[in-house]
């Protein structure tokens, strides 16, 4: 790894924290309900969906009201998306003349983009129409992104609420997220993508002459860079084509290259700085913050390194491994020239850290230590900036087992954010934190135990465990990035991995709601000379420590099956 490549991240990670400072800001007077510089046109369009929902937002919700609305409306987003894809064959704007996608696909899709998952068992450009893409897999980008919002808002009005029942109102939250933050994100982002080359258009396709002169390829169109504006910041990560942000209508650009890696990370960048600003203790967001790049920045030096190495399988061939001014050096496979060894690296790092799942290479044919990474960021429960909103509040489950880890060590009721953390909360976070982990491993043992779950495998030996493990991190984390090499438009994978989406979203926003309510209902404590600071340099170590041991604990001897024990062979 070169000297440019660490300017290079830290480059990246300046960027990303000037830019997220103001827009936490700006999303803090949000959802504390003041005027902003957008109110005056967001405000006629967020009391227009109040008029047409019949949503009084005046209304209060308890926590279980609050899951109970999010449960309702993610129920009738997974209907209609289904419902989309069923009949998309007699729906207009299908210009190639698609079929309607199969049951146990289409259940799995649904499932996927509703979920915030957006794992994707098909080929975009040649599975869903125009319009599915459009009114389906569009709109549950900006909505099932500004449900995670909502719920990590309902959770900081847990900490910040005295002796009450009221969370807010689910429905005022999530107009409210969609409204002002992300449409008026993706627009811009969507702007600038085009203004790169990112294709935007509702004719069927093109054709391109191939180098061999055989018949003409066709390379499909649609409304790419609107759908990659959102999926990029909404941390859904489902591209327009089967191999994503790699495809050059996707991605054609170094510039639109950074625009879309520094999307990922932005919204759940910002969300600490909102969280500090919400809870009245701005230094809370930045410990929260300073734990997610403990732990990201290492990792992603990490896999730079890793991919800067040369298989041994290419030593004595006339293959010039080292970078130069002709040759990026390096593990290139499965990466594209335009894009190279460290930015791929770095996103599939930034893709994994965040729940967001794009691609700009293929994460197959990594190095195993550098796949190893996306794996392990996975396995941690998608809490290193994590999904949007999804990422901090499952940053904060941890940051409460850590206070309570504390207070056993000392003797002393445990407190965060000034509320008494108890039995309950802890039951809740045991269920959030351990059965995405559970269903990891549940998920890998039958599919490599059963006819069905092998029979999908492209490779045998570790690397194929490699696949299986990574398939299922990737859906009970709701992250949605692929290893390749697993064929997962089967019966078998698409009703185990849609499982796998359903437990990893809705087995943390549950759990995290009834701690909200649990904790809005107690009094508030006041500080004592004996409560454990939960903002500096030793609780941010606390943390860290904790969600690496969990990670290990459960996780390692799997790694060790899989990219461990496969990089030692290939020595």
């Amino acid at each position: 790894m070169s000297a440019v490549d660490g300017l290079e991240l830290a480059l990246y990670v300046g960027v990303l924290l000037a830019l997220a400072w103001p827009l936490g800001t700006y999303m803090a007077r949000v959802f504390g309900g003041e005027r902003t510089w957008l109110s005056t046109i967001a405000s006629p369009l967020e009391r227009a969906l109040y008029r047409a929902g019949g949503v009084d937002p005046s209304r209060a919700m308890n926590w279980k009201a609050y899951a109970l609305a999010m449960l309702v409306f993610q129920g009738a987003g997974f209907a209609l998306l289904y419902a989309l894809q069923r009949m998309q064959s007699v729906l207009p704007l299908n210009p190639q003349a698609l079929s309607d996608v199969p049951p146990h696909l289409a259940f799995n899709t649904a499932v996927s983009f509703v979920s915030n998952t957006n794992w994707q068992s098909y080929g975009g450009e040649t599975t869903m129409s125009a319009f599915t893409q459009l009114v389906g897999l569009t709109v549950q980008n900006f909505v099932s992104a500004a449900t995670g919002i909502a719920v990590l808002v309902a959770l900081v009005r847990g900490f910040v609420g005295r002796t009450t029942e009221a969370l807010g109102n689910f429905w005022v939250d999530l107009v409210r997220a969609t409204v002002y933050v992300l449409l008026p994100l993706a627009l811009v982002v969507a702007l600038a993508l085009v203004s790169q080359g990112v294709v935007q258009s509702l004719a069927s396709a093109v054709t391109a002459a191939t180098l061999e002169g055989g018949a003409p390829q066709p390379i499909a169109l649609g409304l790419v860079a609107s759908q990659v504006a959102i999926k990029q910041l909404g941390t859904n990560g489902g591209g327009f084509f089967n191999v994503n942000s790699a495809h050059p209508f996707e991605n054609p650009t170094p510039l639109s290259n950074g625009i879309e890696l520094l999307s990922i990370l932005l919204l759940p960048a910002a969300l600490c700085f909102t969280f500090g600003r919400l809870v009245k203790d701005l230094r809370q967001g930045w410990a929260l913050l300073a734990a997610m790049l403990v732990m990201f920045v290492p990792l992603a030096l990490f896999a730079i390194a890793a991919e800067h190495g040369a298989p041994p399988s290419v030593a004595g061939m006339e293959v010039d491994a080292m970078s130069s001014a002709s040759s990026p050096g390096g593990n290139m496979e499965g990466k594209e020239l335009r894009v190279g060894v460290a930015e791929s690296a770095l996103w599939a790092v930034a893709t994994t850290a965040a729940s967001n799942g794009s691609v700009n290479s293929m994460h197959d044919s990594f190095t195993p230590l550098g796949g190893l990474v996306p794996m392990f960021l996975m396995q941690l429960g998608e809490v290193v900036f994590g999904g949007v909103g999804s990422g901090l509040y499952g940053m904060a489950l941890f940051a409460l087992v850590a206070v309570f880890i504390a207070g056993l060590m000392v003797g002393r009721t445990p407190e965060y954010l000034g509320k008494k953390i108890g039995v309950f909360e802890m039951q809740m976070a045991s269920v959030a934190i351990l059965a995405p982990c559970a269903m990891v491993l549940i998920g890998t043992a039958l599919a490599c135990a059963t006819d069905s779950g092998r029979a999908s495998l492209q490779d045998r030996g570790p690397h194929g465990f490699s696949e299986l493990l990574y398939a299922f991190s990737s859906a009970s984390n709701n992250n949605g990035s692929a290893f390749a090499g697993l064929t997962a438009a089967t019966d078998f994978y698409d009703a185990l991995l849609g499982l796998a989406m359903l437990v990893g979203r809705y087995l943390v926003a549950l759990p995290v709601l009834a701690i909200a309510g649990s904790l809005a209902a107690k009094k508030s404590v006041p500080t004592s000379p004996g409560t454990l600071a939960t903002h500096d340099v030793l609780f941010v170590v606390l943390l860290v420590g904790v969600v690496l041991l969990v990670g290990a604990l459960n996780f390692v001897p799997a790694l060790a099956l899989g990219p461990i024990v496969e990089h030692l062979r290939m020595h």
